[in-house]
């Protein structure tokens, strides 16, 4: 997974895989979800990220 934020125009990209895109899906007017031919989840594009609470990203992780 690899994370992507434009500053200038505060958007956060979510890459989670490599595969090509088939097909699109906004969710609401700032979330876009991008979907492989799979059904699988490749990329989510948050627009306002920051300004939504949505950036910067806070990762967790479970205990060992």
């Amino acid at each position: 997974m690899k994370t992507t934020y434009h500053v200038d125009d505060d958007i956060l990209e979510i890459h989670i895989n490599e595969k090509p895109v088939t097909r699109e899906v906004s969710h609401g007017w700032n979330v876009n979800i991008s979907y492989a031919e799979d059904g699988s989840v490749v990329e989510i594009v948050l627009l306002e990220a920051k300004e939504k609470g949505l950036y910067p990203v806070a990762q967790e992780q479970d205990a060992a």
